[in-house]
């Protein structure tokens, strides 16, 4: 048999090879990571602050705010590390540190948009038993729930890894180290580690987007069953923030870890990728803010800015 050296380092590839590019794409990645930092974190520090949002709606909002954070601080130093002195090199255990947190935050977020939902159809099905069923400790229950189940996926998936010879190529087609990635620099076929990921990784997010639209279903039902048209509205308005989230993490995720990362989607995967783990983060905090009444008056009351009214012509 020949010889395999097992390698204790890998190269990210470079998103470019121009020192100007460079630069731009530092001080555009190091912008988005600070407003993604700094919406999050006002997100958490206004339901915080203002008592009428203690409720558990906002609490799953905030553990969104700290996920989105989170997954984006697990990727975005790194790079920014790489973009300042050019040294794309990690060493194979920070790799494999990096895929299992991404991979935890991923599978995380999925629990939580479930739970979000659930939360969602007993306020719009049955709001006269809603503070009763979502108290705040069953509240807390179901995050706790939400991070440790998070847990199983990336525990089995890096566990699977030992099975690995890692000898090269050393490079990863991608700015952060993700299992698919992992797979590609493995001397070992990774065949059964590929089946896993589809098994263990499709079969939960399946689940998870039953759990996540199956109320919908109901809250839907209802929904049409209400007289008024601004009844109407004013449900669909609590729900479209929510869903557009989930539209936009299910797009991602399935074509990340879905869709073979041949030389042909290899362009279009890095795109996917950096929208999801780079701006995503971002859009989260701003399509919940926008589109809810009380997080803007509360902001507007923390800011001291002028409430506008529409200007009326008499005649």
């Amino acid at each position: 048999m020949k010889n395999q050296t097992s390698i204790t380092s890998v190269l990210l590839m470079s998103l470019s090879d121009d020192r100007e590019t460079l630069s731009v794409l530092f001080i555009f990645s190091l912008l988005i990571y600070l407003m993604t930092v700094f919406s999050n974190f006002l997100i958490i520090l206004l339901v915080f602050t203002y008592a009428h949002l203690h409720t558990p709606m906002y609490f799953f909002l905030v553990t969104l705010s700290f996920m989105d954070m989170s997954y984006s601080s697990v990727t975005a130093p790194r790079m920014l590390f790489s973009l300042t002195t050019r040294d794309w090199s990690i060493s194979l255990q920070n790799c494999t540190a990096q895929a299992f947190f991404v991979v935890y935050f991923v599978a995380s977020e999925a629990y939580l948009l479930s739970s979000m939902s659930y939360d969602r159809y007993v306020a719009i099905c049955y709001p006269l038993h809603y503070s009763q069923v979502m108290s705040w400790s069953k509240c807390t229950q179901m995050v706790s729930l939400v991070c440790s189940s998070a847990l199983v996926a990336p525990t089995i998936f890096i566990l699977c890894l030992r099975r690995l010879t890692f000898c090269g190529p050393k490079l990863i087609k991608n700015f952060f180290c993700d299992l698919p990635h992992l797979f590609q620099i493995s001397c070992t076929d990774p065949t059964i580690n590929v089946l896993i990921l589809m098994l263990v990784g499709g079969g939960l997010g399946i689940i998870n987007l039953v759990a996540t639209l199956y109320p919908y279903v109901r809250i839907f039902r209802t929904v049409l069953r209400i007289g008024t048209s601004d009844g109407k509205s004013k449900a669909f308005s609590t729900c479209t923030s929510h869903l557009t989230v989930v539209v936009v993490y299910y797009a991602s995720v399935t074509f990340i870890y879905f869709v073979p990362n041949t030389s042909e989607f290899l362009t279009l995967n890095q795109v996917v990728t950096v929208i999801y783990t780079q701006i995503t983060p971002l859009l989260n905090p701003l399509i919940f803010s926008l589109r809810n009444k009380d997080l803007k008056a509360a902001l507007q009351r923390s800011f001291h800015m002028p409430k506008l009214h529409p200007i009326t012509v008499k005649r």
